[in-house]
């Protein structure tokens, strides 16, 4: 069975707009009126035509001081393109409903220090430009967002690892920074000296779990000075391990952006660390070759304006 050879349009075929422009021709029976109603000027419509004629190869119109009447061939093809023109507004519908459908909802996946802490934020400035928008919020590891945008079940990630996690493109939305931090009654608390890097390395700690960006960053600035003891604790989420440390179970490292409450309240007391700066990117993420359009464009669009420098 011969192959389905899908030949090319004709050079021929005439643009959408001149279709238009000729169905309302023979509408108005006149180029003039034909020309006001789609807001274009009367010679710029006779331009048009004349153009469309010599594409086609045909006479479309006799025009006379009473008007413009279509000729036999003008009749056939404003039948064609009356057809053409239909099935282009029914195609542009359906564009549009696709568009609504996809700005009615917004699936966000967030590691949590971002999901707590700046997201907030960007989703109230968001509201304000597209109330109508559902919004849902997935929030887990960063190892988990990169899973959920892959799987096609979040529109826009935020991360808060070393790099971008494979198959997803990203942009830095801000710099961050670990502190190390104690319950007051901790015998840290009470010391004059920077903490080294050798000592929290060698310090059984509550820590974030493997795969959060937390723990990545921690992981890697300590391998160069033993890597990380075995942990006292390891907890899902940033308030769990605030908790904890505050409780006396021992010392551990968060953002300095999940802490500020704590800090000056004195719950937790900031450790000086000396040698090291525990400091990462904040990333906006997407699988690759795909960025954001409609609500996460927008979303995008604000954590960028809202950057925060290193």
């Amino acid at each position: 069975m011969a192959a389905d050879v899908r030949v090319p349009l004709s050079h021929r075929v005439p643009d959408l707009g001149a279709l238009e422009l000729l169905l309302a021709v023979a509408r108005h029976g006149s180029l003039g009126r034909a020309a006001r109603d789609l807001g274009v000027s009367q010679p710029a419509a006779s331009s048009r035509v004349r153009s469309m004629e010599r594409q086609l190869g045909l006479a479309l119109l006799d025009r006379s001081p009473r008007g413009s009447r279509l000729t036999d061939a003008g009749v056939l093809v404003t039948d064609w393109a009356r057809r053409i023109v239909e099935a282009a507004e029914a195609f542009d519908a359906g564009a549009q409903a696709l568009r609504d459908r996809r700005d009615s909802r917004l699936r966000i996946a967030a590691s949590m220090t971002i999901a707590e802490y700046l997201l907030p934020g960007w989703l109230m400035a968001l509201r304000a430009e597209r109330p109508d928008t559902a919004v849902s919020l997935l929030a887990g590891n960063s190892a988990t967002v990169a899973g959920r945008l892959l799987a096609g079940e979040a529109d826009l990630g935020f991360v808060e690892g070393l790099s971008v996690p494979e198959g997803l493109d990203g942009t830095v939305i801000a710099h961050d920074r670990l502190v190390v931090v104690v319950a007051p009654s901790h015998a840290w608390a009470r010391r004059r000296t920077p903490l080294t890097p050798r000592e929290l390395a060698a310090t059984p700690l509550v820590l974030r779990e493997p795969g959060s960006g937390t723990r990545q960053v921690l992981d890697a600035a300590l391998a160069a000075h033993g890597g990380l003891a075995t942990p006292l604790l390891e907890l899902s989420s940033t308030t769990a391990v605030k908790g904890a440390a505050q409780s006396g179970a021992g010392p551990c490292v968060l953002s300095e952006l999940a802490l500020g409450e704590e800090l000056s309240a004195r719950r937790l007391v900031q450790i000086p660390l000396g040698g090291m700066r525990l400091r990462r990117q904040l990333r906006a993420v997407w699988p690759t070759g795909h960025r954001p359009t409609g609500p996460a464009r927008d979303l995008l669009t604000l954590t960028v304006r809202d950057a925060r420098p290193e």
